[in-house]
């Protein structure tokens, strides 16, 4: 009696389970069908199918509200059980997405019928998540802060982190190869472009203003539609028209291509530092993104050393007649976009930063990746058998920024109106950065990134040319002369170089199958003269006149000639564009490499000290301290009269002023929420690049006509930077916001 008892309990137990699931596939197809009518109609509805169900089966108890998993975790009562149990939550809910999957339930933003966040309301309202307060968006991220740093000491730091490491090293390793490229290749580039000044400084700057656009641009995307793509994105344009640029011929082409390249690789740096950081607990925060900062000396080390091994030699070249030509030069310009190749191949294998994806409301991603972090590591160190037991972790609700476009549309204008909204989220995040609460902060360190960027690339630019300027007065003060000199009936077949000429008369002389370099011809006439097969350097004729004289397959252009006479004079299939003749600057071309292979090797220890110090004195004395330093090895380059010395001041400041550099980058990333991380670091980013391009221009002008005033304007910048980094709030210890 009792056993049947038990079973026609059980039976109707099952009868009614199977009710309850049809009314709730029920209440899923009349929610659609009625989806456009009043919200009290809505609700009524919902109430009949669901007020038969709450007196059988009462809502399960919730989790005892902490983030791990523990004994307490509710179980289901034998008496009031049913097959929810396979199927994810009770008839209330609608299966949750990521059951399947193992992934535990997000703590904020969904809420229960019987109240809460996500709950429905009477009167018409919508529901409250739609319309959160900034005060609880604002509590909802400390407590996210907190929580995240948290896990972050679970997950460990170990073979995850170093696989990041290395792949967004890649990344960084191409921003600074993309900042010596058009250094080294430019005095191949004027000569096979044959580029005049103007357009040869234009050349150099372009890269600057190509990553002061990106920085700006693909920072503020990156808080928008994740570090990962944002990266992705901006080092699949830099290696696009990196190749492209190895290819073009014509200079308005190359440039066009070296701008485009620089915008894409712009975003490197701020999207790389504040992805990696959002994966470093805070006591490795500051000590692992300054050895980061080493993958950009790679950078310069590697650019070096692929110049000084391809571009000088001319014998790696072809051309198709004389319209299409590819010299060494283009294949390092093209050996210079592998890394940012291999960033993208490496960053396809990462997933996206999870902060990024809980302070959007994506819990599922973010709880996965965070899983993804903490197996890795625990695999990593021989602990397989360690389980992640975070269960539930805070995420904060998007503001609901979206326009109802409606499915009539054109798709044009869908494109249009998504772009349109993502410019005003863009806009209101970069005027977040100067709000109340974060305006001090923002123009600190405008003016400390500003003041040490003006100064840092400004010498680095002014000590290359220095030193040019010194070879250059060497090479002059070995200059011949010769005044008022005749000559008649003479072949010239040999070099003629560094020569200068001076009211001369040359009367049927042959000039065939020579060079001549640096050399300069005034007031003087040629008479029936033969010219053939000649290629020039820095050669020019100045107040000549040329009297039945003939010129057979020369590059004497008329540039070359100035304010000459030609009479009865002809020029028979001239050179096409400029000759290129690594020969000539052999040796000039291997010292240039070699100078920056020294300067870019010598912020080694730099990097080093700040890296094992950063996490120990703090940011503050780091940045300011190596500021002073930097400011005082200023006053030192008033000694630099020789070659060799000036190569020695330049490796002095630059190992000195990394460090500098490293404090700046933490820093920036630890100062700002996540929310508005890339922004500000964009921005900040595309200021320096601003005060780049004033620096160099500035500094450049300078050049052989003073050393004072380039050394007094560098000091007082590092001076005023170090005092202002002063002013800026410690973050040594706290919680990445």
């Amino acid at each position: 009696m009792e056993d049947g008892y038990q079973n026609r309990t059980a039976f109707i137990k099952g009868a009614k389970d199977i009710a309850k699931e049809v009314k709730r596939q029920a209440s899923k197809k009349v929610g659609r069908s009625v989806d456009k009518m009043s919200d009290e109609y809505a609700r009524r509805s919902y109430s009949r199918f669901e007020e038969d169900d709450d007196d059988d089966y009462p809502m399960q108890g919730s989790q005892d509200g902490g983030y791990y998993r523990g004994d307490s975790t509710a179980r289901n009562d034998d008496e009031g059980g049913h097959s929810d149990s396979t199927e994810g939550h009770d008839e209330d809910d609608e299966i949750y997405e990521g059951e399947y999957q193992g992934i535990p339930r997000a703590d904020s933003g969904k809420g229960s019928l019987a109240g809460g966040p996500g709950s429905m309301t009477t009167g018409g309202q919508e529901f409250r998540d739609i319309d959160v307060s900034d005060a609880q968006r604002q509590k909802d991220k400390e407590e996210l802060a907190q929580q995240y740093e948290t896990i972050l000491q679970e997950c460990g730091h170990g073979k995850f982190q170093w696989t990041l490491y290395f792949v967004l090293g890649l990344a960084l390793m191409a921003d600074g190869v993309e900042i010596f490229v058009v250094g080294f290749v430019l005095p191949s580039a004027e000569k096979d472009m044959c580029l005049s000044e103007p357009n040869k400084s234009m050349l150099g700057l372009i890269v600057y203003f190509g990553m002061m656009v990106g920085a700006f641009l693909w920072g503020a995307l990156a808080d928008r539609i994740g570090r990962r793509q944002s990266l992705l994105i901006s080092l699949s344009i830099n290696s696009i028209f990196s190749f492209f640029s190895s290819f073009v011929q014509g200079y308005s082409t190359f440039l066009f291509c070296r701008l485009l390249s620089g915008v894409g690789i712009g975003g490197s740096i701020p999207i790389v530092f504040s992805y990696y950081s959002e994966f470093l607990a805070q006591e490795k925060r500051g000590e692992h993104l300054s050895w980061l900062c080493m993958f950009w000396m790679i950078g310069g080390i590697y650019a070096s050393a692929m110049a000084w091994t391809i571009i000088p030699h001319y014998g790696w070249s072809f051309q198709m007649g004389s319209a299409y030509q590819f010299h060494s030069w283009r294949v390092f310009v093209l050996v210079c976009a592998f890394p940012s190749v291999a960033a993208i191949a490496a960053l396809n294998a990462m997933p996206e930063s999870p902060r990024f994806y809980l302070e959007n409301g994506k819990h599922d991603e973010g709880w996965m990746i965070l899983k993804q972090v903490h197996d890795t590591n625990m695999r990593g160190k021989g602990h397989p058998e360690k389980v992640f037991s975070v269960t539930t972790i805070k995420t904060v609700k998007p503001v609901d920024e979206l326009v109802d476009i409606g499915t009539d549309t054109p798709v044009w204008q869908r494109y249009q109106l998504k772009i349109m909204s993502l410019s005003q989220q863009i806009r209101k995040n970069i005027l977040a950065c100067f709000s109340p609460e974060y305006k001090r902060t923002t123009f600190m360190l405008m003016a400390v990134w500003f003041t040490m960027s003006f100064s840092y690339y400004g010498l680095t630019v002014w000590f290359p040319d220095m030193i040019k300027y010194i070879q250059k007065q060497e090479y002059d003060s070995r200059t011949k002369t010769f005044t008022k000199e005749r000559v008649e009936h003479v072949t010239f077949n040999f070099t003629l170089e560094n020569q200068i000429h001076s009211h001369g008369y040359y009367f049927n002389d042959k000039f065939l199958n020579l060079k001549m370099k640096s050399m300069v011809f005034e007031n003087s006439v040629f008479e029936e003269c033969y010219f053939e097969d000649i290629t020039s350097t820095h050669t020019f004729f100045k107040n000549c006149t040329f009297i039945a004289s003939l010129f057979y397959n020369t590059d004497l252009f008329k540039y070359r000639f100035v304010d000459c006479k030609l009479v009865n004079s002809t020029f028979l299939h001239n050179k096409e564009g400029c000759v290129l003749d690594f020969s000539d600057d052999f040796n000039n071309a291997y010292m240039i490499y070699f100078i920056n292979f020294l300067g870019t090797l010598a912020v080694l220890p730099g990097n080093i000290v700040s890296a094992l110090l950063m996490d120990k004195i703090g940011r503050l004395r780091m940045l300011a301290g190596s500021s002073v330093i930097s400011c005082v090895s200023c006053f030192f380059l008033m000694f630099g009269n020789s070659e060799s010395g000036m190569i020695a001041l330049l490796c002095l400041f630059g190992g000195i002023s990394i460090a500098s550099w490293n404090a700046l980058d933490v820093v920036t990333v630890e100062l700002y929420p996540s929310d508005k991380r890339t922004t500000a670091f964009g921005f900040l980013n595309a200021l320096c690049k601003l005060a780049a391009v004033l620096g160099i221009s500035i500094f450049q002008s300078f050049v052989g006509i003073t050393k004072a005033l380039p050394i007094l304007f560098a000091a007082g910048a590092l001076a005023a930077g170090s005092f202002l980094a002063t002013k800026l709030p410690e973050t040594r210890g706290q919680v990445l916001q």
